[in-house]
């Protein structure tokens, strides 16, 4: 690891740097890449985004949006920006699984990597870590890095607050989580006085669905909507061809687990996707229920403790019947 001395030092000069997010970026990863991008670009460094894969329409009107590379779409041009970067930040991911292939390329690149980061088990592939369980977004944590550990907080300008506020509305679910501190209300303000037009930040993100996906979310709650009260559990299930029938895009299943959440009595919600290559998983709990455990021991994922992910190889029908399987064993702490 270096030190935050080093860092500084590095950061005091014009750098080629990358900036890079989790497959599938949400709000929290692209507002904290291009929070931490605007930033950067201020100081006089050649910064790119690089995300693996694309992301939902609905954050394409982030400040600087236009810049980002998408690593499937640009293979060649991607690897030769990490490939020529003296500095790699990573945003909101801390395995370099969690990128497909562009992971093996910033993994064998020169640049030193910085983690900026709140997820649990962290892959030791970086050379300085930014790195916090407790915080409710990544975007916070850029927040902080830039606040307190670079002590620059009069570059965060509109673009900077606008950015790092929708990563911290949206992995807070609207500042309705627990991780949604005093501390992080304090942040939120600032970034509004700083220039971040909280009410259109909220109705670019949230207002903003297309027909397809407002039918399809009647379809999911209509037609395949599962509660299991005996476990106080509720499952979503969508097979390849009903996401064929409603042509639903990136970003458009978003969320759509914590309606299931969101019944009276419910502890676990499950929503369950037949995607093209395996079956994903997306688990949200209340209170104290351990989501992530669940994800990390049974389903090759993790997260957090109310909010994770995993996948499956097995087709639909037996990844349902196994996650229901799994149900017994958490009764106890799903009645309490």
């Amino acid at each position: 690891m270096i030190s935050l001395s080093e860092l500084k030092t590095l950061l005091a000069t014009p750098q080629k740097i990358v900036i890079t997010t989790h497959h599938k970026p949400d709000g929290d990863a692209m507002g904290s890449s291009l929070g931490l991008y605007a930033f950067l670009i201020q100081k006089g460094h050649h910064v790119t985004v690089i995300t693996p894969t694309d992301y939902p329409d609905f954050l394409h009107w982030l400040p600087n949006n236009s810049n980002v590379v998408i690593y499937t779409e640009a293979v060649e041009k991607s690897i030769q920006l990490v490939s020529e970067a003296s500095l790699i930040f990573c945003c909101d991911f801390n395995t370099l699984s969690r990128i497909n292939d562009l992971g093996e390329h910033i993994r064998n690149a020169e640049g030193l990597k910085v983690m900026i980061d709140h997820h649990l088990d962290p892959e030791d592939f970086d050379d300085y870590r930014h790195w916090n369980i407790n915080a409710c977004a990544a975007a916070q944590l850029v927040y902080d890095f830039i606040v307190n550990e670079l002590g620059e907080a009069e570059l965060i300008n509109k673009d900077v607050a606008s950015c790092l506020y929708t990563g911290i509305m949206t992995d807070s679910g609207s500042f309705r989580f627990p991780s949604a501190t005093s501390n992080v209300y304090r942040i939120a303000a600032d970034l509004i006085d700083l220039g971040a037009e909280h009410w259109r930040i909220h109705q670019l993100v949230y207002d903003n669905a297309s027909e397809n996906r407002l039918r399809f979310l009647g379809h999911c709650l209509s037609n395949k909507l599962e509660i299991l009260r005996d476990v106080n559990v509720a499952i979503i299930n969508v097979n390849a061809e009903e996401l064929k029938q409603y042509d639903i895009a990136t970003g458009d299943t978003e969320g759509i687990v914590n309606y299931a959440l969101s019944i009276n009595g419910i502890k676990l919600a499950a929503f369950i996707i037949e995607r093209t290559d395996k079956v994903k998983l997306s688990l949200r709990s209340t209170g104290d229920f351990p989501a992530n455990e669940i994800c990390k021991k049974y389903f090759n994922g993790g997260g957090h403790r109310n909010a994770a992910g995993g996948v499956s190889e097995k087709n639909l029908p037996d990844t349902i019947a196994e996650f229901k399987s799994i149900l017994p064993e958490y009764k106890t702490q799903l009645l309490q």
